[in-house]
């Protein structure tokens, strides 16, 4: 069977986060093909770049420095080249305002940063599960916070 690789984004400037991030992915049984940035700034640079394979799925801490999540999940909806990208909200915070804005603003999912490593390989392959082609279709706050 070939399996198609998922290319996958995380934006989060804490480098543990990003550590095990990696490590889960890389346990995960899907093929995955992961860019890692430090900052929204990065990210959005090289989502903007000329004829960059773009990520299927981008996951975005809140609170990073140069740009936050939000402004991030705003300029990526704003851009007709991107709408196509499934963003996943992946934050410590779980300030009600934080969920609505961002799902007011269009992101797909928002999941909070996992307490364990098996938590967190869960929350990751659920995510990269999903079909988003279908799944954004109904969209509804009820789906949208993902609960371990």
């Amino acid at each position: 069977m070939n399996l198609q690789t998922l290319n996958v984004a995380l934006a989060d400037d804490d480098e543990d986060d990003r550590f095990l991030f990696k490590e889960a992915i890389d346990e995960i049984k899907i093929q995955t093909k992961l860019s890692l940035f430090t900052n929204g700034q990065e990210l959005m640079d090289y989502l903007n770049l000329p004829n960059v394979i773009l990520p299927q799925v981008v996951f975005l801490d809140l609170n990073m420095p140069v740009k936050n999540g939000i402004q991030c999940l705003k300029e990526i909806r704003e851009n007709n080249a991107l709408d196509s990208m499934s963003v996943a909200i992946y934050s410590t915070s779980s300030s009600e305002k934080d969920i609505e804005d961002t799902f007011v603003y269009g992101a797909n999912i928002y999941i909070n940063k996992p307490n364990s490593f098996t938590k967190l390989k869960d929350a990751i392959e659920k995510v990269l599960q999903i079909n988003w082609q279908y799944n954004t279709s109904n969209l509804n706050k009820e789906n949208f916070l993902l609960r371990l």
